[in-house]
């Protein structure tokens, strides 16, 4: 079976829209897939504001805005098909949404109306991936370790960096991920006070220097000692740790060298807790594969590197296009997975009491 789908991603990073054009093709319970055509839609600074501020919305102004941001999510993904002369080659769209409020396991709310999308493109739509695993008293995230599974087999270890850092962990007993830190969201409020959209390759985190003091606060945060399944909402990097960083009155080079250090240490921890409960030997040779637009951040991937090191892991950024996009990938393969009626959470991973087939369907024609 060939699928040919545009997946849809929007992280907390507010960098953009990601949208990647995949050909997926299925044989005998394998995957196979290419990405035909990508891109990052950068988002205008209305709309940055717009998403930056959803949640202090009443009710009538959010779901006003949920309708808005559909269709502009339809007119972009328009857009798109038209440049890369896409038209008549799209059977599917899957759109993640903009996560506003995330408060597993009572509710998570992705905005981006998935209506408004499919009456824009005249296209089916899957969108609400989360909502279902969350009913049934999961964490509703990590969501990408399914596609992390079907199509990186041959990875034991994942770590995404967008806005949030999650781990991916291939187990003896199960599929196992979970968020470790705030991540790219961090490191880009500490640089935007200086005209900067982010810190390019790290340097000017290399520059400073590690507070130690703040760093063993934040990572005495309760969240760090909590068991997984855990996921965390944008408001943890927001509200919690980005004051006690800005507390320390340090400057921004210091303040972005503790924010790394504090990332990669965080990953360590989870592997370390992996380990611990699951009992799994690191095999020689064992590496991590890193995506998602820190993996571009190099002193960012070469801290990890080192904190894994000892444990016989090397961290290994994925080529770019897979790094910038595997997220938008992955939500094109979850659009499939819907769309034949298949698994797209594992209850191992997010805690709950069953693997569920989520997503809600619109389907654009007649």
């Amino acid at each position: 079976m060939i699928y040919r789908v545009i997946g849809v991603m929007s992280g907390s990073s507010l960098d953009g829209l990601d949208i990647a054009f995949v050909q997926f093709e299925e044989a005998g319970g394998r995957w196979t897939w290419h990405i035909e055509a990508a891109a990052c839609q950068a988002y205008p600074p209305e709309w940055q504001e717009r998403l930056k501020h959803a949640t202090e919305l009443s009710a009538r102004d959010y779901l006003l805005l949920h309708a808005d941001y559909g269709h502009f999510i339809g007119r972009q993904v328009n857009e798109f098909m038209e440049e890369n002369d896409l038209s008549y080659r799209v059977s599917l769209i899957a759109s993640h949404g903009h996560t506003t409020f995330h408060m597993p396991p009572r509710m998570t709310a992705q905005i981006g109306c998935g209506a408004a999308i499919a009456a824009e493109t005249g296209l089916p739509v899957v969108t609400d991936l989360r909502a279902l695993d969350v009913a049934l008293g999961g964490q509703g995230a990590p969501i990408v370790p399914m596609g992390e599974k079907l199509l990186f087999p041959g990875e034991s270890f994942l770590l995404n960096i967008g806005g949030i850092a999650n781990l991916s962990v291939s187990t003896p007993g199960g599929y196992v991920a979970f968020d470790t830190s705030p991540a790219n969201r961090l490191l880009n409020l500490l640089v935007e006070p200086l005209g900067m959209a982010y810190d390019e390759d790290g340097r000017l985190a290399a520059s400073g220097q590690v507070d130690e003091l703040v760093l063993n606060q934040l990572l005495a945060l309760p969240y760090h000692g909590h068991a997984y399944p855990k996921s965390l909402p944008n408001e943890f990097g927001t509200d919690i740790v980005m004051p006690i960083l800005r507390a320390a009155g340090n400057g921004t080079a210091d303040a972005l060298r503790t924010a790394v250090e504090y990332i990669a240490l965080s990953v360590r921890q989870g592997i370390d807790s992996v380990i611990g409960r699951s009992g799994m030997h690191i095999a020689d040779g064992s590496r991590m594969l890193i995506t998602g637009g820190g993996a571009l951040n190099t002193f960012l991937v070469s801290r990890i590197d080192a904190n894994i090191r000892t444990l016989g892991i090397t961290a290994v950024a994925a080529d770019p296009v897979t790094a910038m996009y595997k997220e938008a990938l992955i939500m094109g393969l979850l659009g499939v997975l819907r769309w034949r009626e298949e698994s797209t959470t594992y209850s191992s991973v997010t805690g709950a009491s069953r693997d569920s087939v989520g997503g809600a369907l619109w389907m654009g024609h007649a």
